[in-house]
């Protein structure tokens, strides 16, 4: 007997509230790679890069970086680089069809390991990584600009690796941090070797809707708290006052791969929601249930449109940080 097909829930239509940024500037002034700017301030201290586009439809992040080199942002001391990174998906972003440009060829969040980036496979994307791999492997800190489709309250993710840890730590905003190994289908760039070995640090912002005007303003607090962290530049006109939260930190204890293309959530799910009761069901993959595994189980991101082979669901657990166990 043929089974029904699965009901999903249909994909959303979020307004896009930004406007798409000009970034015609920036590809001309560039040293050396386009979409790639670099302040220096002649005096030392680390080199901070602020990356944004890894997915080229991810606007916010670009249009929070725009804004603050129009305004003149430099450091004080040290060097700090603006990443313009996924250009190639970007050119191709319509606000009439803004999830069609993720990317061009492939997930370019999924590339970051030397054997692939070292092998002879091709695409828009592994070019384009492989172009802006030397910038990257001379930065201390990176903080990387995302947004997210699905509805959820803003995050920070973070590798294991204590720097990258106290980085994010140390951002101010948003104010939960979520220890995340990565997923299964490939490294992301905050996972790249001299960020998940060391000593350089990474974290991953997600500041909230892709399209939503509150979304830059996120990005922007993420940018303050950043520099601020590392000495760069405590405070600009352009910039808001640098957060002051007290982050609430948790660490992905499961991530739930699609195994088919029948996953559904029991319900659709925002982002940061917690579930008090372990055992709590919250989706079935082909007849297989899914169930949180703990009490108080944060779920990460869930993606309610999951394809084979990609996250659905990351499940947390709130930890004491470093310190206040």
């Amino acid at each position: 007997m043929t089974r029904p097909a699965p009901c999903l829930p249909p994909l959303p239509q979020f307004p896009v509230e930004i406007p798409t940024p000009d970034l015609s500037p920036w590809l001309s002034e560039h040293q050396g790679i386009p979409g790639v700017i670099t302040r220096d301030s002649g005096r030392p201290g680390p080199h901070v890069a602020l990356t944004a586009l890894v997915h080229g439809n991810e606007i916010a992040g670009a249009v929070a970086l725009d804004r603050l080199l129009r305004e003149g942002v430099r450091p004080a001391r040290g060097r700090l680089t603006f990443g313009f990174v996924n250009l190639a998906a970007f050119a191709r972003f319509d606000p009439r069809q803004p999830t069609a440009s993720r990317f061009v060829d492939e997930d370019m969040n999924r590339l970051w390991d030397r054997a692939l980036l070292d092998g002879p496979r091709r695409s828009s994307e592994l070019d384009r990584a492989r172009e802006i791999r030397p910038l990257i492997e001379t930065v201390d800190v990176l903080l990387d600009l995302h947004s997210m489709l699905w509805l959820s309250g803003p995050l920070i993710l973070c590798g294991p690796a204590a720097p990258s840890r106290d980085l994010a730590l140390g951002l101010g905003a948003p104010e939960l941090v979520v220890i995340d190994p990565g997923h299964v289908s490939g490294r992301r760039l905050i996972d790249y070797d001299c960020f998940s070995v060391g000593p350089a640090a990474a974290c991953l912002v997600e500041a909230g809707q892709h399209w939503q005007a509150a979304t830059v303003e996120t990005a922007l607090s993420s940018i303050a708290g950043c520099l601020a962290h590392t000495g760069l530049l405590a405070r600009h006109p352009a910039l808001p006052q640098c957060p002051s939260g007290t982050p609430r930190l948790a660490e992905v204890c499961e991530a739930v791969t699609a195994q088919t293309s029948r996953f559904v959530f029991t319900e659709p799910f925002m982002g940061n929601t917690v579930l008090a009761r372990q055992g709590t069901l919250i989706g079935r993959d082909d007849g297989h249930d899914i169930r949180t595994p703990h009490d108080d189980c944060l779920l990460i991101m869930p993606n309610l449109r999951p394809a084979p082979g990609h996250t659905a669901v990351r499940l947390a657990r709130f930890l004491a940080p470093r310190g206040q166990e």
